[in-house]
């Protein structure tokens, strides 16, 4: 299974925004999620190498969910990855969506604001 780049030729030319893409897991998601566990680790790293993950992760106490920090000039990415996921297919995801994040603070902020 290999991460499909979905950048275009015309992407530096884009402005990147981010777009966080949640989980909701199965209940039985911990107990069950061994043998897929290598597979969805290595479509998350190739996602990061390829420039469009930046960062993501389960939510602990209780692992009932993941959020992943995606950048890109469209949720496609995020949608792709999700769509690729075996944890997706296999059903420990139960639903899962992808929002735009404006972000306005930080180094990697996609629209900085500043104070007056």
């Amino acid at each position: 299974m290999g991460w499909v780049c979905c950048r275009m030729k015309s992407l530096r030319d884009t402005k990147l925004l981010h777009y966080l893409l949640f989980y909701e897991l199965a209940e039985d998601y911990v107990e069950r999620r061994p043998p897929l566990r290598g597979d969805h680790l290595s479509l998350a790293w190739q996602a990061k190498d390829a420039g469009d993950l930046v960062l993501a992760g389960a939510l602990a106490d209780p692992a009932d969910g993941a959020v992943f920090l995606f950048q890109g000039s469209s949720p496609h990415v995020a949608e792709r990855f999700a769509e690729a996921d075996p944890y997706v297919a296999h059903g420990l995801v139960t639903s899962w969506r992808v929002r735009p994040w404006t972000t306005v603070v930080g180094d990697d902020a996609t629209t900085p604001v500043h104070p007056d």
